[in-house]
């Protein structure tokens, strides 16, 4: 159970640390899951305590403005915009809502099976019978208060109640976990439009400057200074840059579309947002990794709400097994009667009625203990399900450090690699001009220089990219610790970001 946990620095995420996280990551969140899986005698009273294991916050309290505050800290208003424009828009988000509503209905039709039900019945009724010939007209007025309940011997209309309510709070946390998942993927959208930006500033660049190179080498081939297959090589490079253009500016085009489709922002009023920040990647400045515990995770909604529903497996199975012993009713009605007859008196009457009905089920072919069993192997599987969840949550984290502790690391090693290519293309240009050096030779130098630079632009954004996988992981980031309470430190077991 997720009550206390190890608190994990990270410090210039190195291997071992990972390690060490991993380990501690699986344990506490492997042992939430057993908890759910008790002894066969302790599993229906553990299984109830298990929510404690879960009191964690959601993040920002699960409210949208703390989720802008989060992605604020990529210093570009316009991403955190988009990611509120597609939380208003999304209609997966709206489709959780309505799921959420019928959730919240059925676990209210399910509550009310442990009260009385009282209904009143009244009717009138005025005919007259076609024999004898001459009958008189007689009005018939009946009113009855009907009363009945069910004992809950073994406590089959609680369980299906506390099912219906755990899967009502699943729905809840589902709605949660969808808008964590869109934030992620509207920010991931935005991180390749402006990476795609950036690659397409550099092929325009690339393909001026062959522009350039290949009137060069035609002036050159006039005057005899330059032979025929070298000028054609720079030619046919210079074409190259301008389809390389033409390719790179469409996928641009596509991104943009991706992003209205997700903001529902009009593409004309989009392309007018973007461009104020264009071909430029969100910063992450302020934005470190100095821990990630092992509670961070338990903030996930997508693991709680599996969690709760592995709750109401257990109670279906439950009422499924209690189905199978006597149901036990009581029942009470209390009515009043009047008849008329056209030109007579008027008959009134009143009667009740009350008593127990035992319901004792004696043979039914096995069909009661197939239905025990068929929510036993649900409960089962609901388990497992669980179990893997939060496996796959811990490899997340960990691939989400392995990549940006990647990426951190080689965006240095591109950096240098971009800036000594392209002095190398500067001066093999400046060489070829004077004639020392070939023409292949400066195509080749002016290739590498462009994929040097397209190098450096993909390892940036698979840093930011890693950043958004780790948001996802952590169930939708987390706070700095300092502008935690005392409380929410303690909660927090060690998160902070600085």
């Amino acid at each position: 159970m997720l009550k206390t946990e190890p608190k994990l620095r990270l410090q210039g995420l190195k291997h071992p640390r990972w390690s060490a996280m991993s380990l501690a990551l699986t344990l506490a969140l492997v042992s939430a899951g057993c908890a759910v899986s008790p002894p066969p005698q302790q599993r229906l009273q553990q299984a109830e305590q298990t929510p404690a294991s879960w009191a964690a916050p959601l993040p920002h309290g699960g409210q949208t403005q703390g989720l802008q505050q989060w992605w604020a800290q990529f210093e570009d208003p316009l991403l955190a915009q988009l990611i509120e424009l597609a939380q208003a828009h999304s209609p997966g988000l709206q489709q959780a809502v309505a799921r959420i509503e019928q959730a919240r209905s059925l676990a209210t039709q399910s509550g009310s099976a442990i009260w009385p039900g009282v209904n009143l019945n009244a009717t009138t009724q005025r005919q007259q019978l076609a024999l004898p010939k001459g009958s008189p007209t007689q009005t018939l007025s009946n009113a009855s208060l009907d009363a009945g309940w069910e004992v809950d011997l073994f406590s089959r209309v609680r369980q299906q109640r506390d099912a219906a309510e755990a899967r009502a709070q699943a729905s809840q946390l589902e709605w949660h976990a969808a808008r964590v998942s869109l934030a992620a993927e509207v920010a991931q959208s935005y991180i390749n439009l402006r990476a795609c930006e950036q690659l397409l500033q550099i092929s325009q660049e690339d393909a001026q400057a062959m522009r350039k190179l290949g009137r060069w080498s035609a002036d050159k081939l006039k005057v005899g200074l330059e032979a025929a297959g070298p000028d054609a090589l720079l030619q046919a490079s210079a074409a190259e840059s301008e389809s390389r253009v033409l390719a790179q500016q469409a996928e641009c085009d596509v991104q943009i579309k991706g992003l209205v489709a997700l903001s529902g922002v009009a593409e004309a009023d989009l392309r007018v947002r973007l461009a104020a920040r264009q071909a430029q990647l969100p910063k992450t400045q302020g934005l470190q990794v100095q821990s990630l515990p092992a509670q961070t995770l338990a903030q996930r909604p997508d693991l709680a709400a599996q969690q709760r529903q592995v709750l109401a497996a257990w109670a279906e199975r439950g009422a499924a097994e209690a189905a199978r012993y006597p149901q036990l009713q009581l029942g009470g009605s209390i009515s009043l009667s009047a008849l008329q007859l056209s030109g007579g008196p008027r008959a009134e009457g009143s009667g009740w009625s009350f008593g127990p009905s035992l319901s004792l089920p004696l043979f039914d072919a096995g069909a009661r203990r197939a239905q025990a069993d068929a929510a036993q192997a649900r409960f089962d599987e609901a388990l497992a399900g669980y179990r893997g969840a939060v496996l796959q949550a811990v490899r997340e984290v960990e691939e989400g450090l392995v990549r940006l502790d990647s990426a951190a690391q080689r965006e240095q090693f591109a950096e240098a690699s971009a800036a000594g290519y392209r002095k190398a293309a500067l001066a093999t240009a400046a060489s070829w001009r004077a004639g020392l050096s070939s023409a292949a030779e400066l195509e080749q130098a002016h290739r590498l220089t462009l994929n040097a630079q397209s190098a450096l632009v993909q390892v940036q954004a698979a840093r930011l990219a890693a950043w958004v996988t780790l948001y996802k992981a952590s169930g939708g980031g987390w706070q700095p610790e300092s502008s935690a309470g005392p409380a929410a430190t303690a909660a927090a077991a060690g998160t902070s970001l600085r």
